[in-house]
């Protein structure tokens, strides 16, 4: 004994010099980061490979880009996995319809000395009986049945939050797109832009060579020539940032190559598909987290009447039955065996619950109370979604005003450039002049683009509101 005391005690300072060494401990001082010891540095764990991964070298669609992202997107998982749940959990309420049948068999064995005086007889027994044991609720005013319409509403409110989510996510991705393609349309607005300053630029080298331009004119030029480099530079920045955030929507990585249309080959809208009123109906009969406030309210209500049935008895039958042999001795005598004996037994029972402590009576406030909840909710989110809808409508509408603005803009825009560069190259307008009208076209290319995106965005923004990306349909 005293020796296992001193090996316990000459390993005491070794276990804690190793706990020491591998817990964490908190940083020494506040003015320097934690230095992690060897060891205890967490790896993220690897990424998981995409279901969909895009090809580089096809042009994809819109639609081909959505369908990406809600085979990829993990939050269509969890919506799904969340349904799939709350059909079990119907299936579970609708269960407690049927009766339970169980098949059982018991075996027991007892010794015991019965006393027969003036002695006590030790006596030795042992049963082994097959069954089958039944259990039924023959009746109990509709609470299971309340118990099904509340499962039927969730999985209702599930299926619900689950078309939400490719609500979402669509709009998600179609809002990156059309960044990206405004990052593209961009792009190419500033490459044109580039061209043009630098025709102005060489057109001035060559009027100062022919002594019909001062030096500041050629500066000039050249300062908007390097003002026009230096926009497509931000400009093709910009364009992998939009790149990056679409991929990401998309569920795969950032690092990923994929092609996409040009937004000039994209049909812009020249009038909104339906009026305001029209468009807030819509989205009131099929706004999916609407309608889920609503499957919300039916089980708020389900809760209530399920509440009231606890007031009221409960009718139920049990029973079981089956063969039972039994094997019995006494003292030294031989053991015997019984014949199969069949026994059966069987109970109607009547249960009413005549007071619980007031629960009862706590549980209807509390229905009582989520249902006025679920009702205040649903009106709410009705007065959101016709705020939203009107505001979205309001945005495309617009966006369509501007659209039109930007394309007369544009087009004015081109015709001044060319007119003031051939007036400048025979030599009766200034270089300030077809420098301004080199800005001004640069400017109103930029808003074309703009406007452009704008509009798509804002009719896709409509469609999101109404819930219409739903209904779409997809090639």
């Amino acid at each position: 004994m005293i020796r296992r005391r001193a090996e316990r005690c000459a390993l005491l300072p070794i276990l804690l010099a190793t706990g020491l060494a591998c817990a964490q401990t908190a940083p020494l001082s506040p003015e320097r980061p934690w230095d992690v010891a060897p060891g205890q540095v967490l790896a993220a764990p690897p990424r998981t490979p995409p279901a969909l991964i895009p090809d580089p070298s096809k042009t994809y669609s819109l639609s081909e880009l959505v369908d990406f992202a809600e085979h990829n997107n993990p939050e269509t998982r969890v919506a799904w996995e969340n349904a799939k749940a709350r059909a079990a959990d119907l299936g579970i309420s609708k269960a407690s319809l049927y009766p339970t049948i169980a098949a059982v068999a018991l075996a027991e064995t007892n010794r015991t000395d019965i006393f027969f005086s003036p002695d006590f007889i030790r006596q030795t027994t042992g049963t082994f009986a097959p069954g089958i044991t039944l259990n039924y609720i023959i009746f109990d005013f509709g609470r299971r049945l309340q118990d099904v319409a509340i499962s039927r509403s969730g999985l209702l409110s599930a299926n619900f939050l689950f078309n939400d989510t490719h609500r979402r996510i669509i709009f998600d991705v179609m809002q990156a797109y059309y960044r990206l393609l405004n990052g593209k349309g961009q792009e190419d607005a500033a490459e044109a832009n580039l061209n043009n300053a630098q025709t102005v630029e060489r057109a001035a080298e060559a009027r100062l060579e022919q002594g019909l331009a001062t030096l500041p004119d050629v500066l000039e030029a050249r300062s908007a020539a390097a003002q026009a480099d230096y926009d497509l530079q931000a400009a093709i920045g910009a364009t992998e940032i939009a790149h990056g955030d679409l991929a990401t929507s998309l569920g795969i990585s950032p690092t990923a190559q994929f092609k996409v249309e040009s937004i000039r080959d994209l049909p812009i809208p020249t009038e909104l598909p339906d009026t305001v009123e029209a468009s807030i109906d819509r989205a009131l009969a099929q706004r999916p987290d609407l309608l889920q406030r609503v499957a919300d309210l039916r089980a708020a209500g389900s809760e209530i009447r399920a509440a009231r049935t606890a007031y009221l008895p409960t009718l139920s039958f049990d029973g079981n039955g089956g063969i039972a042999r039994s094997y019995a001795q006494q003292l030294q005598q031989a053991g015997l065996y019984s014949p199969n004996q069949e026994y059966w037994d069987a109970r109607l029972s009547l249960s009413w619950n005549v007071f619980d402590g007031f629960a009862r009576e706590n549980r209807l406030a509390r229905a009582k109370a989520d249902q006025k909840q679920a009702s205040a909710e649903l009106n709410a989110m009705r007065d959101q979604v016709e705020n939203q809808v009107w505001s979205a409508y309001s945005t495309a509408k617009t966006a369509l005003r501007q659209q039109r603005a930007a394309a007369a803009l544009l087009a004015a825009a081109s015709e001044s450039y060319d007119a003031a560069l051939q007036s400048y190259n025979f030599g009766v307008r200034s270089q300030i002049d077809v420098v301004s009208a080199q800005r001004a076209l640069a400017s109103a290319r930029t808003a074309d683009v703009s406007a452009r995106t704008q509009l798509l965005t804002g009719v896709a923004a409509l469609a999101f509101q109404t819930s219409d990306l739903l209904h779409a349909k997809r090639p």
